[in-house]
């Protein structure tokens, strides 16, 4: 069968550099970073004291008061990114039949900080009086809710789910939503991913397992891709929404198209729980899965948004990926991490490079990769790569591709490019 065209019509999002896509933007391709010590909580007694807080959220902007208190934090973020991405699109709702838009969210953890709360709640009263857990414990917990309150609120009744793969899961939420419509199964999906999980248990399950920065006389400074001075990432929190549309739908209504989705891919290491495979061997699988998806060459690509989480062992593996797959082409393309700005926000990491990588094709802007000050002296980083370190750089961007790793050996990528008749 012929695959439909699927383009990016909406964005949306809320995440520690904006609480909008032309704030987010701008403070992206100006190198701001969105790190500073934790406010969700006392972080003192903690070896890391600081992460990428989303800044002056206030839900009642698009929730309801009496709704929000129903909600994991992490499902208002997803709200709000969504709330912005349908707005932006422009879409007569009205005159839509609702049966053929669907919502495909991805979330990594999901609602961490209210399953803390209710075992907080129930070990100071539970044992004297007996259970006490609200009625809204379960709702709010369960990482699949906000594609149902997305849903909810506009009466979409298209496909609605959630794809779960670590920090790989809103890229694969991405690709899902891009195979249903381009197959004939829905016109338009909401899509994008959604995390919160800055609060004592996610904060030090990452500190147990070393996985996060400790440079807390510096958090602005902590999350480095590619330096050799890299101790782990900065942990991030918030959402990013992309409405996917399929071509002559978007034609017939007049929309305005930001860039084309090309294709996208998946692979797994099969290697660590944890652990990228030291010679990127999944990383180098996905892209070239995602390359012949697209039907695309690799010296189609103008930039990479890479997955570049500031890890000493997962940085050298994704480098030795491209270098592979890419060739000599890899010298003449703009990587960049936007991970050095936003930080890592794990579940939604996928759809706010995504986002990213969209805004550099539409714009012809690569963003930069702040924090770097040295490389490594054992030479696994490849340095005459262009890291785009330090300054936004102004080039043509036909095509980006968005890498993203997760826990469990779990790779998504996904391509977009210059819309074109």
């Amino acid at each position: 069968m012929e695959l439909k065209r699927v383009v990016v019509t909406g964005l949306g999002t809320v995440n520690p550099l904006g609480g909008d896509v032309a704030t987010t933007w701008k403070n992206m391709l100006d190198g701001v970073s969105g790190a500073a010590p934790i406010t969700h909580f006392d972080a003192t007694n903690f070896k890391t004291q600081f992460a990428c807080e989303v800044k002056n959220f206030d839900p009642a902007a698009y929730i309801d008061r009496k709704e929000a208190r129903k909600m994991d934090l992490y499902c208002q973020y997803a709200l709000a990114a969504a709330t912005q991405a349908v707005e932006d699109c422009g879409m007569d709702l009205e005159a839509e039949d609702k049966r053929r838009i669907g919502v495909v969210f991805g979330v990594g953890i999901g609602g961490m900080h209210t399953f803390e709360e209710e075992v907080q709640n129930w070990e100071r009263t539970g044992p004297t009086l007996g259970p006490k857990f609200s009625p809204f414990f379960v709702p709010k917990m369960i990482s699949d809710i906000c594609a149902g309150h997305i849903s909810i609120k506009y009466g979409f009744h298209g496909p609605n789910y959630i794809t779960s793969s670590a920090c790989a899961s809103s890229t694969n939420a991405i690709a899902d939503a891009f195979n249903l419509i381009r197959l004939g199964k829905a016109s338009a999906i909401v899509t994008g991913g959604a995390e919160a999980a800055i609060f004592p248990s996610g904060v030090g399950g990452f500190n147990a397992m070393h996985a996060l920065s400790t440079r807390n006389d510096e958090p602005e400074r902590a999350s480095r891709p590619f330096s050799a001075s890299r101790d782990g990432f900065v942990m991030a929190e918030g959402a990013a929404c992309l409405i996917l549309e399929e071509l002559e739908h978007a034609k017939a209504r007049g929309a305005k198209i930001y860039a084309e989705m090309a294709g996208a891919g998946m692979s797994a290491d099969a290697h660590h729980i944890t652990a990228s495979h030291p010679e990127g061997l999944g990383a180098k699988l996905v892209m070239l899965n995602a390359l012949e998806d697209a039907e695309m060459q690799p010296e189609d690509i103008d930039y990479i948004n890479v997955h570049g989480t500031s890890t000493p062992v997962g940085d050298i593996s994704e480098v030795k990926a491209i270098k592979d797959v890419f060739g000599e082409h890899a010298y003449k393309l703009n990587i960049s991490s936007t991970k050095s700005m936003t930080g890592h926000m794990l579940g939604a990491a996928g759809a706010m490079e995504a986002l990213a990588s969209v805004l550099a094709v539409k714009n012809d802007m690569v963003p930069p990769t702040i924090n770097h000050e040295e490389g490594d002296e054992d030479e696994q980083i490849d340095y005459s790569l262009n890291f785009t370190f330090g300054k936004a750089q102004k080039r043509e961007v036909r095509a980006a591709l968005s890498n993203t790793f997760g826990f469990g050996g779990h790779n998504a990528c996904a391509i977009f490019k210059k819309y074109a008749q």
